[in-house]
């Protein structure tokens, strides 16, 4: 006769990954998804280049060129460039922020100004930055000035179109409100009109700062002696391959740095309107 006991056996669960990890992969699959196609590139360009026995003077394989990386890192001959061009784009990003601010708070609250200064700005976009680069070395030198000029005027006018935007997408009913009430241009400004504009203005400053370092390497590209455009220039006249892609990476590292700085400032300052989904971060 079989006689059970009051224990009771719990069945064998396959094995699951920990909460935290299932959490993460629920809410946030691109932290796991994005190393495997990282890695999945890789093996694909390279079975490209091996299988379609393409030149690798034309695209080196991706180990020659983290090679390459690994030894511009190693050596540090990359680290005083990086500098160079991140202080240029910093510099000129910072002009452009204060100057896109100050002129964009004008256009948008005085008709007079928007009248007669902003269809010109406008117009001055269609002129090609890279053209505006000699000259710049010819004004400002051939020292880092210049680069800091075409870095603050490429960056310019995202600051400035989003400042526009925000103070003049202003609740109407507000400021009625505030006006009733005897408030003052100022306080109208600081109560209703900047704090419906700083998402705006930190939707344009993240643009900026990309755009800035797109300028410091246009400007190095023209004329320099130090940072990350001349060296992709002694690279191209080496016929360097696998620098120039390295070189890239470490660009692109530079910009992901710079625009996460941004975006984490923002999260600060403008918390009230962040995204619910990067508050969890």
């Amino acid at each position: 006769m079989v006689q059970f006991t009051g224990t009771v056996v719990e069945p064998l669960r396959s094995p699951t990954l920990s909460l935290p990890l299932r959490r993460l992969v629920r809410e946030y699959p691109e932290r796991i998804l994005t190393p495997l196609w990282v890695v999945l590139a890789l093996l694909v360009w390279d079975l490209v280049i091996v299988l379609g026995g393409v030149n690798q003077m034309l695209l080196p394989r991706p180990w020659a060129v983290l090679s390459a990386l690994w030894s511009g890192i190693a050596t540090g001959g990359y680290f005083g460039h990086l500098l160079v061009t991140g202080y240029e784009a910093v510099m000129g990003f910072a002009i452009a922020g204060a100057a896109g601010i100050i002129l964009g708070s004008g256009v948008a609250l005085s008709p007079a100004i928007a009248g007669a200064v902003y269809p010109y700005l406008v117009a001055t976009q269609t002129i090609p930055k890279i053209a505006l680069a000699p000259l710049f070395i010819l004004w400002f030198g051939y020292d880092a000035g210049s680069k800091i000029a075409v870095a603050a005027l490429i960056a310019f006018f995202p600051v400035l179109a989003n400042v526009v935007a925000g103070l003049r997408d202003c609740d109407e009913g507000r400021l009625d409100v505030l006006r009733s009430l005897g408030a003052s241009r100022w306080q109208v400004f600081r109560m209703v009109r900047l704090p419906n504009a700083l998402p705006y203005i930190f939707n344009g400053l993240n643009i900026a700062i990309v755009f800035a370092l797109t300028g410091a390497i246009v400007g190095e590209f023209v004329g320099a002696s130090e940072g990350i455009g001349y060296l992709m220039m002694q690279a191209n006249g080496l016929m360097n391959v696998p620098m120039g892609f390295s070189l890239m990476l470490v660009l692109a590292l530079l910009g992901a740095v710079l625009f996460g700085g941004m975006k984490l400032i923002r999260r600060r300052v403008v918390f009230w309107a962040a995204d619910d989904r990067l508050n969890t971060l």
